[in-house]
């Protein structure tokens, strides 16, 4: 399976960034094609809703930015996983950014499956990362919900919670 992993966290060496590099490693280590673009360096402007992704674009968005960048490789995979610190109960604004932009696309052509990994410092502020995650990418997109992973305070880069993102990137079906 050919999985594109999007990390928003604007931190390489931070908490979302480990468990985004646990599961990846544990999906490699089963036998699947593993990308990890790193969305929350890059410059990624909003969904300007001006349509000429979907009037004039066939599919393209008219912005010039970084997401030309992200756009081959959300049109080849076939799973997509979204990695963000949650900042202030939502995901980062630089993967706010990025969903937004996913809109050209309607939805990645090939993918069937999604998963969501969170983290931050507090318990309990996951409620509106997770429910963008079922209405846009499990409702809207159709695609197959393969679970969430949340880490907060102590459990951030602790090893049992690196071995859950491992197994679950191992265990793929």
């Amino acid at each position: 399976m050919n999985i594109l992993v999007l990390n928003g966290s604007p931190h390489p060496d931070g908490n979302t960034s480990a468990m985004a590099q646990a599961f990846a490693e544990g999906a490699k280590e089963a036998g699947n094609g593993v990308t990890v673009l790193k969305i929350g360096t890059k410059k990624i402007a909003a969904c300007q809703a001006c349509e000429f992704c979907h009037t004039r674009g066939n599919g393209e968005c008219v912005q010039q930015d970084d997401m030309q960048e992200v756009y081959p490789a959300l049109k080849e995979a076939e799973m997509l996983v979204l990695a963000s610190p949650v900042h202030y109960f939502g995901m980062s604004g630089q993967m706010q950014c990025a969903i937004s932009r996913i809109y050209a696309l309607k939805a990645p052509p090939k993918m069937k499956k999604v998963a969501l990994l969170l983290s931050s410092s507090s318990p309990g502020v996951y409620g509106a990362a997770t429910q963008q995650y079922r209405d846009a990418f499990v409702n809207f997109m159709k695609g197959q919900d393969m679970g969430i992973i949340t880490a907060n305070g102590a459990e951030n880069k602790s090893a049992a919670k690196l071995a859950e993102c491992r197994h679950f990137g191992q265990n793929l079906k």
